[in-house]
């Protein structure tokens, strides 16, 4: 999603709210100047890639001895 700078001056808390499920880039003069993001977004893409993938039955350590084994 892209706004005016103004825009995000005007609704600051809905942005916000808002950055937490997508890039918000701000410009100003048609340029973007800035870019509104999750900082955890890395590690919640991490996690809903792995999922499914583990077995129910094991833990996140297990699994990381499992693949460092193999190495």
């Amino acid at each position: 999603m892209s706004i005016t700078a103004t825009e995000l001056k005007k609704n600051l808390g809905k942005y916000l709210a808002l950055s937490s499920k997508e890039d918000i880039y701000i410009t100003r003069n048609g340029t973007v100047v800035a870019k509104l993001s999750n900082p955890f977004q890395d590690r919640v893409d991490m996690a809903k890639s792995l999922f499914g993938i583990l077995p129910p039955d094991i833990t996140v350590e297990q699994a990381r001895e499992e693949r460092l084994d193999q190495i």
